[in-house]
């Protein structure tokens, strides 16, 4: 933490101001991720009341395309449901990493946070903790950087809606690739750790091994075994540290 920072910790409206302000370029960031996913799934076929509830009440990227691909596939529901839940299963990973800087809050301050929590917020409190510490309004930065991403997201949803509808042939344009250079994008920042590297890692490794597998099964697999990668090494260094301690 820096010596400003313990001298004078910032009031709640200078910590949001400074939540949004590190967020806004991960907002433009997001803004082709959204669109093409409202694109996309106009054009897969759902309604666009369906699309906007899937951001409004979903409110993860990944978990949305991978949705949207399943259900292009004729995947079933119950596919559906459990490829999303292994995706987001990574969350517990972000979990591990922010819990002790939030541990204070109150029951509905975690809910909320944990509820909008996006890679790219994690990203921001991940370095924001890590670079000063916490402080008595932190959680304020927390909030602005949550909401930030969430009103963008809804917003650029609907934009893509209203560009699927208007212009169907929009599915002939190859967006789909984009969505792959958006993931990377989101990722590689991400990867400035032991447990995201071996996450990152055996993900790709099992993925690849069990892309002949239907159903996308392959991918689910590959999210879980990374997620478990990376929550053990976690775990692990987490152990390690408290033993040094003891003995120092």
């Amino acid at each position: 933490m820096t010596d400003l920072a313990k001298e004078s910790p910032s009031t709640i409206g200078a910590e949001f101001a400074r939540g949004l302000a590190a967020t806004f370029p991960l907002m433009v960031s997001a803004i082709p991720f959204g669109v093409i996913f409202g694109t996309l799934a106009t054009n897969a076929g759902l309604s666009p009341l369906a699309v906007m509830a899937m951001s409004v009440f979903v409110f993860s990227g990944s978990a949305q395309f991978i949705a949207i691909l399943l259900l292009g596939t004729g995947s079933a529901l119950g596919v559906i449901w459990l490829a999303t839940l292994i995706l987001n299963l990574r969350h517990l990973l972000y979990a591990a990493t922010l819990v002790d800087h939030v541990r204070h809050l109150s029951q509905t301050w975690r809910f909320g946070l944990s509820a909008t929590l996006t890679d790219e917020t994690f990203a921001i409190m991940e370095r924001r903790y890590r670079e000063e510490g916490g402080g008595p309004n932190a959680h304020w930065y927390y909030l602005a950087s949550c909401l930030g991403m969430y009103l963008n997201w809804q917003f650029w949803t609907y934009i893509g809606i209203v560009l699927g509808t208007e212009f169907p042939q929009v599915k002939n344009w190859g967006l789909e690739f984009a969505m792959i250079v958006t993931f990377t994008g989101i990722v590689m920042p991400a990867l400035r750790s032991s447990p995201f590297w071996a996450a990152a890692i055996i993900a790709g490794i099992v993925a690849t091994l069990g892309n002949f597998l239907p159903y996308k099964l392959g991918l689910m697999l590959g999210a879980l075994a990374g997620i478990l990668a990376g929550l053990g090494l976690q775990e692990w260094r987490r152990r390690k540290a408290r033993g040094e301690q003891v003995m120092s």
